[in-house]
């Protein structure tokens, strides 16, 4: 009888330690927080015609790599003051194709406080809606100061993103400025982020 409960005992211990090492290969990849700096995203202002004509190439944006992209594989893309998303249909001309499935919102907060991404709340460009980010003073994530002609991001404002290849991420604008600096050369983007690489998982 002892030889039979030594062999059952021995035998739920391998499989526990089995079940150990299968939840090992499961585990989740760690949230990734990072900081871009002098992301150069600048347009051109042509004020003879009415409205002025704006161009310049909008620069993309990966998450997932961390890097700017020429590929398809953008989740949202900057030019001067605008952001787009990968999502939806161009609001105008000149702006890059929508080819992917991101979706974006602005909300309230601070990176470490926004813990989970409100789905209901992702929207994408729409040529009837307008952009998901929405440009102007105070409208999105920026305000204008038409006396020191300074843009500074809004306090508070985080944007979430659900990103091309169907993950999460949020960031926060720190500078719209070369080196964070407002006396300096504007259409520079610094910013945080944090990008969840653990597909269908909501929380940061």
């Amino acid at each position: 009888m002892k030889t039979i409960k030594f062999f059952t005992l021995l035998t739920l211990f391998i499989a526990f330690t089995s079940c150990n090492k299968d939840d090992d290969t499961t585990a989740l990849e760690a949230v990734e927080t990072k900081t871009i700096t002098n992301l150069k995203a600048e347009q051109k202002a042509d004020y003879t015609t009415n409205p002025p004509t704006i161009s310049g190439d909008y620069i993309k944006f990966s998450f997932e790599t961390g890097a700017t992209t020429t590929s398809d594989n953008w989740d949202i893309a900057f030019r001067g003051s605008t952001i787009l998303v990968n999502g939806g249909e161009a609001t105008a001309e000149d702006q890059l194709a929508r080819t992917g499935k991101a979706a974006i919102y602005i909300t309230s907060g601070t990176l470490a406080s926004i813990e989970e991404v409100k789905v209901s709340l992702l929207k994408t460009d729409s040529s009837v809606n307008g952009l998901a980010i929405t440009t102007g003073s105070g409208n999105g994530w920026y305000n204008y100061n038409p006396k020191t002609h300074i843009i500074s991001p809004i306090a508070g404002k985080v944007i979430v993103v659900r990103t091309n290849n169907g993950n999460y991420a949020k960031f926060e604008i720190l500078s719209y400025y070369k080196d964070k600096d407002t006396s300096g050369i504007s259409q520079h983007y610094s910013f945080n982020y944090v990008y969840q690489p653990n597909k269908g998982v909501t929380t940061f």
